[in-house]
């Protein structure tokens, strides 16, 4: 896997942060004639929006590209607005929202099909803090992010059922034969506070 360097992140989250506000016309739409080269490769990414208050973060929007089949420069913009604008959990994120929300942008590996003679070895392959999922079968499709099972407190079985119910599926689908699981990984910067210090965030 590539790596992304801190100033890279904090380029990526401020990015994704300008352009919500563009959008939102507080500012100016964000020039990226300095983007790093990094940009430029062929990544999967996701933006989440998180929205502070006295209990803590809630989500506010989460949408992304979990393949890498864009500029990551691209993909980022388009994830923010999305994630922003375009998350049918919720109404479109208002301007008056923004001094509220932490934007946490989280860069993908590719996906890997996880490969097992038999269902049940499913849960012996996931690795909780590290591995991110997508659930695939019939056409639904679900994923969710490395820090999502952390959050929750999942062990392996139940961050494969919940992925399972992300893809409209029954929770026990992942144990069904013609069910595909793929992981990947993820490098994660996120704002500490709305629009404060970035950080590498490690998942524990």
């Amino acid at each position: 896997m590539f790596t992304i360097t801190d100033a890279e992140g904090e380029y990526m989250v401020k990015l994704a942060r300008a352009t919500i506000e563009a959008d939102l016309g507080l500012r100016d739409a964000p020039s990226t004639r300095d983007a790093p080269k990094v940009m430029q490769q062929l990544c999967g990414v996701f933006v989440t929006l998180n929205k502070t208050g006295a209990e803590g973060h809630s989500l506010r929007g989460c949408i992304g590209y979990p393949y890498p089949v864009k500029r990551l420069l691209d993909a980022l913009r388009e994830s923010a607005s999305n994630a922003a604008f375009d998350d049918p959990r919720f109404p479109p994120v208002k301007a008056s929202e923004m001094s509220h929300i932490v934007v946490e942008v989280s860069v993908l590996t590719p996906p890997e099909t996880v490969k097992v003679k038999s269902p049940a070895e499913y849960s012996g392959c996931v690795r909780v803090g590290t591995d991110g999922l997508i659930m695939s079968r019939g056409g639904r499709r679900g994923l969710l992010l490395p820090q999502v099972a952390t959050d929750w407190g999942w062990d392996p079985e139940e961050f494969l059922s919940q992925c399972c119910i992300k893809a409209g599926l029954p929770p026990d689908a992942w144990l069904v034969e013609g069910t595909e699981v793929q992981r990947f990984q993820a490098i994660i910067f996120a704002e500490e506070s709305p629009s404060g210090a970035i950080a590498r965030h490690v998942i524990e």
